[in-house]
């Protein structure tokens, strides 16, 4: 009976013993598979965060207007004779543009100076009869009152031959009018009027428009204003501030027509809240015309204090744009963030981020929350190896899900306080 209870003893201690083995082996192998799953840490390269004054990509829309455009008027009547150019040809300065009815003014002119003559005549006689009346009125041969008649019949004299002589230059002012010259040089337009038309003052003849030098007149926020007053007022600075014009297409030649800001508007519009502002830029091929809608590029402002990633790391998420920082524990983290202005490859970041966190630059498409980042690094590269039409960034889903493939998608802008770097000079008025 004793050796029957022992058997049964043992039976249930070596059961317990395989079930305790059991379940160890149960809970080694789902360890080990969970660590299969796990995949390894991603070598990354990664940007501490810190602040420092980072210059910033400014571009304003912009209105052209000619430097130069005159609208040429008749300034005398008469019927319009000739014309002496070719409908949208360009004109220098003074050529001869057209010939209104001379014959009248002529006459005139000629009329003009005989009545000159007649005065200038009439002069002579006075200033004789005058040198006599003096000398005999020292004799004592003529009176007071003699002498003082001819001495009015000189100043009449003398009175009409500038009244002839003003008659004539107006009379040759007129005939001048009559040839119709370029004020300025330039592209002439379409005539308004045909040959053998009356013509008389103020009609509009014609428009010449000088495209050699455009300018492109735009609104700055008062912020903005402020900072490129104080770049101005830098050593360097003074009134060169550069400035760069381009088409609103994607693929314009900006760096192909590069000006000057000549003008800085001292106060704040009451309806728009900008400030105005004027460039210059030489135009010799006539790539610009007036009226047309541009963007400026305003160089040299800097905005201080900025917080910057690579645009690079920038993934367009559920909420809104994201990069990835690495946690204490050395995992990747999603953070929001809200961007600003971009500077070339850069991106500021308006918030979301703290200086000494470190944001993952490359192979954030590989990315996912929770996964360890082995950093490396960052190389100063921010321009994306491959680059597709514009800047572009990678979509990442929320934080919360699970990797997916990237796909590209703009960041959108938002505007910033800048200030003007200190002696630092930029391209241009």
């Amino acid at each position: 009976m004793r050796n029957n209870k022992g058997v049964r003893r043992l039976g249930w201690s070596m059961a317990l013993v395989s079930l305790v083995l059991a379940g160890c082996g149960q809970e080694s192998t789902q360890q080990q598979a969970g660590q299969q799953q796990q995949p390894p840490p991603l070598a990354a390269q990664v940007l501490k965060v810190q602040p420092r004054n980072l210059p910033v990509d400014k571009q304003y829309s912009a209105l052209l207007r000619s430097e130069q455009q005159v609208v040429v008027t008749a300034r005398v009547t008469g019927i319009l004779e000739e014309k002496h150019y070719q409908e949208g040809e360009r004109v220098k300065k003074g050529q001869l543009l057209f010939t209104i009815e001379p014959a009248r003014y002529e006459a005139t002119v000629r009329q003009r100076r005989a009545d000159l003559q007649s005065a200038e005549a009439e002069l002579y006689r006075a200033q004789r009869n005058w040198e006599r009346f003096e000398r005999l009125y020292e004799q004592n041969s003529v009176s007071q009152q003699q002498r003082d008649e001819a001495l009015a019949t000189l100043k009449i004299a003398q009175a009409m031959v500038a009244q002839a002589e003003a008659a004539l230059d107006d009379a040759q002012i007129d005939l001048d009018y009559t040839t119709v010259t370029a004020p300025v040089s330039g592209q002439i337009g379409l005539s308004e009027v045909n040959v053998g038309s009356l013509v008389q003052p103020p009609q509009e003849l014609v428009t010449i428009t000088s495209l050699r030098t455009i300018e492109a007149r735009f609104a700055l926020p008062p912020e903005d204003a402020a900072a490129l007053r104080q770049l101005r007022r830098t050593p360097g600075g003074g009134d060169v501030t550069p400035v760069a014009l381009a088409n609103l297409t994607p693929d314009s030649e900006m760096d192909r027509l590069r000006g000057r800001l000549n003008y800085l508007g001292a106060s704040v519009d009451r309806d728009t809240g900008t400030v105005q502002v004027e460039a210059t830029f030489d135009n010799p091929q006539s790539l610009f015309l007036p009226g047309q809608f541009v963007h400026v590029k305003l160089d040299g402002l800097v905005m201080p204090n900025a917080i910057a990633v690579p645009e690079i790391a920038v993934l367009e998420g559920r909420e809104g744009p994201m990069v990835y920082v690495v946690a204490e524990n050395g995992e990747a983290k999603p953070v929001n963030v809200n961007l600003g202005d971009r500077a070339g490859p850069w991106i500021v970041i308006d918030s979301g981020l703290e200086p000494g966190q470190q944001v993952v630059v490359t192979h954030v498409a590989s990315v996912q929350p929770g996964r360890r980042i082995e950093p490396q690094p960052f190389d100063g590269k921010a321009e994306p190896k491959a680059v597709s039409a514009g800047n572009q960034m990678q979509e990442q889903p929320a934080s919360d899900a699970p990797a997916a493939t990237p796909e590209a998608s703009s960041a959108s802008d938002k505007p910033q306080k800048p200030q003007a770097a200190s002696a630092q000079e930029g391209d241009g008025e």
